[in-house]
């Protein structure tokens, strides 16, 4: 089953608010058809500990800013800043260091399951102008 119009949302929204702090590598995965639990995941690196961090709050705020409201049920990681995690039921939203990101490899270990395209719109902006 395909993610949910409201997962699609949630996860466009996470992936852009990183985007918007620099995160780098950021994938939206499919993860409905393995998981019953969550729809997406959005998965996303940060070079250091503050950035990760910066992009955490980023995107509990433009959740939060969304007209539908969505706030996390669990938030695990933050204390150390190098993997946090923030469930928000509809998606999952991975900020990993840059290290943490190559050691787990999330993206490998859900590499059977379909991404979902994600573009910055500043990269859209900048390609129009």
């Amino acid at each position: 089953m395909p993610v949910s119009e409201r997962a699609l949302e949630l996860a466009m929204t996470a992936a852009q608010a990183a985007a918007d702090k620099k995160a780098q590598d950021i994938v939206v995965i499919d993860v409905g058809d393995q998981l019953y639990i969550t729809d997406a995941f959005v998965i996303a690196s940060a070079s250091n500990e503050r950035q990760v961090i910066a992009i955490v709050d980023a995107v509990e705020e433009a959740l939060l800013n969304l007209p539908e409201k969505a706030k996390p049920v669990r938030r695990e990681g933050e204390r150390q800043g190098r993997w946090v995690l923030l469930d928000f039921v509809d998606i999952v939203v991975h900020i990993q260091h840059v290290e943490e990101r190559e050691f787990y490899a999330l993206d490998k270990l859900w590499k059977d399951c379909p991404t979902i395209p994600f573009v910055d719109r500043d990269m859209v902006d900048a390609e129009a102008s």
